[in-house]
């Protein structure tokens, strides 16, 4: 299967686009380089730069490569930077989006996997959450992508596009021979800052809020190793091929909750340096709890999140930074 896949030269996408060849499909990146790296594309993958709403440049680029399906990661993903410019993240997010799908209209692909988010849901009504929990995003970014699973049902009607939605909860993690791993700028993520201030000292990682109903009073929440979360995309597109014209939801976590000092601990741990860290206030509209049920994409998908011990996770990430 030829796979286009947007956004491939980040940091997720890095992760698809391997995980696509060595399950013997072709990938074909498409990436602005907004917030990507060329260096993470590899020698002999056909790389466009080009933006994945630019419909008729990636129709003719879908048609010459004969292209069977799309993976579709390529968003602006900061919560806090969409409550600043919300027209920012509803034109690109949402936009872009439209046009990458009106491209797919046009050149005949029938198999869309989106990558998702746990923000679609909001404020948890129970957890671990589940695909049927009602969706209320509080933050444009889960607004935007909510928008866009709802414009899949759209175009699967106007067109017969069948589509997987991939509800990611937190990635995390690198490939364990540190090759590969997190690189973004600014980092947002709580593993690699606590990684880094543990290596490097810097910045010093602050804790918002230990006062939560949670067993140590920080937040808990379900993070998944990205080589697990990488390997759902290929499952992913393998039901779509057996479900054409179909439509999928599923949760990508752990399963499990870790909290904020449990990271910070396993860190410690594992690079054997504390982790020099501060007690802040609560950020607004953090929840206490976010666990994801993965029990869908183990049924439909076959999919089991084998790496995403938080050990295992850091260990990796660990490895990543230390060679970065």
């Amino acid at each position: 299967m030829t796979v286009l896949v947007t956004g491939g030269a980040g940091y997720i996408g890095a992760f698809v686009v391997r995980a696509l060849r060595e399950a013997g499909h072709r990938p074909v990146v498409v990436d602005d380089l907004s917030t990507g790296h060329a260096s993470a594309v590899p020698d002999g993958v056909r790389f466009g730069r080009v933006a994945c709403g630019e419909t008729e440049a990636v129709a003719r680029l879908m048609r010459e490569e004969r292209v069977d399906g799309v993976v579709h990661l390529a968003a602006l993903s900061l919560v806090g930077e969409s409550v600043r410019d919300p027209g920012r993240y509803w034109a690109r997010n949402v936009g872009q989006a439209a046009g990458l799908l009106d491209a797919c209209r046009i050149a005949g692909v029938r198999r869309f996997v989106l990558s998702s988010t746990a923000a679609v849901y909001g404020e948890p009504e129970r957890v671990p959450i589940d695909e049927d929990h009602p969706t209320r995003p509080t933050n444009p970014y889960g607004a935007t992508k909510r928008a866009i699973e709802q414009m899949l049902g759209h175009f699967r009607d106007a067109a017969g596009i069948g589509w997987v939605s991939l509800r990611y909860f937190n990635a995390a993690g690198a490939a364990p021979d540190g090759s590969l791993g997190e690189a973004h700028d600014p980092e947002t993520h709580l593993v690699p800052i606590a990684v880094r201030a543990a290596l490097r000292g810097e910045p010093r990682l602050t804790v918002f809020g230990d006062d939560y109903p949670t067993p140590d009073g920080t937040c808990l929440r379900d993070y998944v190793h990205v080589i697990d979360l990488a390997d759902a995309h290929v499952r992913a597109l393998d039901w779509l091929a057996a479900h054409p014209g179909e439509g999928l939801v599923c949760n990508l976590g752990g399963g499990r909750g870790t909290s904020v000092l449990e990271v910070i601990d396993a860190v410690g741990r594992i690079t054997g340096r504390p982790v020099p860290h501060e007690i802040g206030p609560r950020r607004a509209g953090d929840p206490s709890v976010l666990v994801a049920s993965v029990e869908r994409a183990r049924e439909q998908l076959g999919w089991t999140p084998a790496r995403s011990s938080i050990d295992e996770i850091v260990s990796d990430a660990v490895r990543w930074h230390a060679r970065s």
